[in-house]
């Protein structure tokens, strides 16, 4: 293996300047792990409106031919620590925005213009400089075009010639698909336009060109690698994603256990760890009181941190809401969604102000005092590419119920009392019953409290730390190189 990389991501979000979901963090996190390995990490994101000006030091700009070719590329320079370099791509017709992909379900109709724009500048950033990385990082349908115009337009270049992509998956649901006239709009070449190009159901998609075009394909866990090869998770690629056989690697995201530890976590009331759980009922203390619910009776508190949309299961949460509010135990919810699932999760709050509380936002320190403050932690969904918040309270002793989905089960083992294994509770049927079924039995074991803190200590004792992935991704990256020559 090759001693220092320069590795290009692409990436639409990243934390802390914009996030909508797991992307940012791992777009951080990732670089952050491939750095301390002792590698250089370029990563390109789009200067949205909400991004002061300016974002950091300016570079220059470039003409950028997509869909018009007087436009140009601002680059500007930060870098957040050693080894990894941001590079804001600036373009105000395009990015100046409030939102990076537009205003609730209504995406921005030049979306495939906008990224691109993105996928290409992040190239023309390289070919201007005359610098090649060692391989370019692609991720999800946003950047599908970056290993289609290093194919296209790149291959005989001489600075970028020959040039690997690596493509992740970090959500098969959004593709990117758009009228089939985009090909002409973004001046790709027609060829492109076939079922052995970017075609999909008469129009193209982004992530076809993603999973067609790049040298290897990776998704976010081992599990979902398998899921997006079947048509109910696959949404119309899965024959795509077979026909790279064995170039698609699941490999699971991490935690930045510099930001999500109760050890060293500075947003919690006490801090606490495995050897010392004293801490976290102060932490519970505090959650209730930062959610205006009464400490007593004591009861265990279950929560929430997520889009509430169907896709995480929250309409059943909500479908639920009978048994639930017949059950000995709080909920705290935190996030926001779709409009019928908050105001499921508003009129359980109505029903029991003393039990259920919500707030619809996201709220970082917040986030940390649920993780810290609750004994169980909810995720229900359909589909699961991988998940972070699960692998969060993990380490914060707060006991994951999830369904038996993706990552979810790559990260949450099945609790056996006998044996005294396992770190959570999972089940099997998108409804309900089985919903009920597992709390039920993590609400009968809660009740035992020196079986519940075996449970506790086992998932804080999980090693989900960064640099295992890190290492698997850098072995992706050589067999990429390798088949590039």
């Amino acid at each position: 293996m090759r001693e220092r990389l320069h590795i290009a991501f692409v990436v639409s979000e990243l934390v802390p300047w914009v996030k909508t979901g797991g992307l940012a963090d791992v777009s951080a996190a990732l670089p952050k792990a491939l750095a301390k390995l002792g590698h250089k990490v370029t990563i390109f994101v789009p200067r949205y409106g909400t991004i002061g000006f300016p974002a950091g030091e300016f570079l220059g700009s470039v003409h950028v031919p997509v869909d018009d070719p007087r436009r140009s590329a601002g680059f500007y320079h930060a870098s957040p620590q050693p080894g990894v370099n941001v590079v804001f791509v600036e373009q105000p017709t395009f990015y100046d925005r409030p939102w990076p992909y537009g205003r609730g379900n209504d995406d921005y109709g030049d979306n495939p213009q906008r990224f691109a724009f993105l996928a290409r500048a992040a190239l023309e950033y390289f070919r201007s400089r005359g610098e090649r990385p060692d391989v370019f990082h692609a991720h999800d349908w946003q950047a599908g075009l970056v290993p289609v115009y290093l194919k296209a337009f790149y291959w005989d270049d001489p600075t970028l010639y020959r040039s690997p992509c690596v493509f992740t998956i970090h959500n098969m649901a959004y593709q990117g698909n758009f009228a089939r006239e985009t090909l002409d709009v973004l001046g790709l070449p027609r060829h492109l336009g076939t079922a052995d190009g970017l075609e999909y159901h008469g129009g193209i998609s982004f992530m076809k060109g993603g999973l067609l075009f790049s040298e290897a394909v990776t998704t976010v866990s081992p599990t979902y690698a398998q899921e997006i090869q079947r048509p109910e998770h696959g949404y119309g690629l899965e024959g795509a994603v077979r026909a790279r056989g064995g170039e698609v690697s699941g490999i699971l995201n991490g935690v930045d256990y510099d930001e999500w530890d109760p050890r060293v976590d500075r947003f919690i009331a006490r801090r606490y760890s495995a050897d010392d759980l004293a801490g976290k009922a102060a932490c519970k203390a505090d959650l209730l009181q930062a959610f205006g619910l009464p400490a007593e009776p004591d009861l265990p508190v279950v929560g929430v941190i997520s889009r509430l949309v169907a896709q995480k299961g929250f309409d059943i949460v909500t479908g639920a809401w009978w048994d639930l509010l017949n059950r000995p135990l709080r909920l705290v919810v935190l996030g926001t969604g779709e409009p019928a699932v908050q105001a499921g999760f508003a009129e359980m709050a109505r029903r029991a102000p003393d039990r259920v509380a919500v707030r619809f936002e996201y709220d970082n320190a917040l986030a940390h005092k649920v993780e810290a403050g609750s004994d169980l932690f909810l995720m229900p969904s359909r589909f699961e590419p991988c998940g972070l918040t699960q692998m969060y309270s993990l380490r914060y002793g707060t006991v994951p119920v999830v369904r038996s989905t993706g990552g979810l089960v790559d990260t949450v083992e099945p609790w056996d009392a006998v044996r005294g294994t396992g770190t959570g509770f999972r089940f099997d049927h998108a409804d309900g019953t089985g919903l009920m079924w597992a709390l039920d039995q993590a609400l009968a074991e809660f009740a035992d409290r020196p079986s519940w803190e075996r449970l506790m200590r086992n998932g804080m004792e999980k090693d989900f730390s960064w640099e295992r992935s890190a290492r698997a991704y850098l072995e992706v990256y050589e067999r990429a190189l390798g088949q590039v020559g």
